[in-house]
Formats: structure tokens, sequence, C-alpha cells
């Protein structure tokens, strides 16, 4: 039987984006993300739950995350899960469960703004391109070969 994995979350930068290169010349970038839930328990109360998730993003992907987000901006990602395991340097094994962002696109608008421009990235031929959308305030162009 084929796998499938695919994960989708919305949520906020816990700290700001950090690129490196592989030795190969590959960005990377690393940054945390906080995914918030909230629900009525059985009493009515309100609950809170917060998800941190570690995501890795890379090539032209990783290169535009790290220019245009920081700590507490609101991003989607889209991606897969990956399953690490090393030895730290006391010796303990470790394992870490984190996501590789494959496509994303940055949420609310630019930094100390209400509107602003959203952006998406999709792989082809593993580099992504960016792709740019109208403002929610915007809207989207007509397209003339479409009579309505």
């Amino acid at each position: 039987m084929t796998g499938f994995n695919r994960v989708i979350l919305a949520g906020n930068l816990t700290r700001d984006p950090q690129l490196s290169y592989t030795p190969n010349s590959v960005p990377v970038c690393e940054f945390g993300m906080a995914i918030n839930r909230r629900w009525r328990d059985k009493d009515g109360n309100q609950q809170d739950e917060v998800c941190y998730v570690d995501v890795n993003a890379f090539g032209r992907t990783a290169e535009l995350i790290n220019q245009y987000m920081a700590k507490g901006r609101p991003i989607l990602v889209e991606g897969r899960l990956r399953y690490r395991q090393w030895t730290s340097k006391e010796g303990q094994n470790r394992s870490k469960l984190e996501v590789v962002a494959e496509n994303f696109q940055f949420l609310g608008g630019p930094a100390g703004e209400g509107g602003g421009r959203a952006a998406a990235t999709r792989p082809e031929g593993g580099r992504g391109s960016a792709v740019e959308g109208p403002a929610p305030d915007e809207p989207p162009a007509g397209d003339p070969d479409i009579p309505f």
C-alpha cells in the first residue's frame, strides 16, 4: 500500500527564520510555528490549546520565507512530515517530528499594515517560484475571455 504524507498548517512564527546553506549551497530555512485551537468543553468553558511545530524549507521557498517573515507573522504552510533521529553530543538518542514546507502562503498584510499582497510558492522541477495574488481588499482582475 502506498502511503500519503501531507500536512497543511496555518499559524504564527514563534521565532525569526534562520537561513543557512547545505554543503551543496542549497538554502535551508528553519522556523517554528504555533498553531492555536480553541473549543468549548462540555461545561461550555472556552479552552485553548497551542501546538508548536518546527518547519524546514529549502531552495527559493527558504529564501522567500527568510526575507519576508518574522516572529509573530502569520503563514500557511503545506508540506510533509519528516522524522529525524540523531545522537546528541552527550551520547543520548534524540528524535524529532518536523514539517518540510513545499508550498506556503503569507497571511495578513505587510508588517505594520492592515492590507497587502500575499505570496505563495510551488515547486517546479525542485525549484519554487513566487506567485503574487490580489490583496484581500482588492477584487481580482477580470478575464476578458469570460463574458460575466
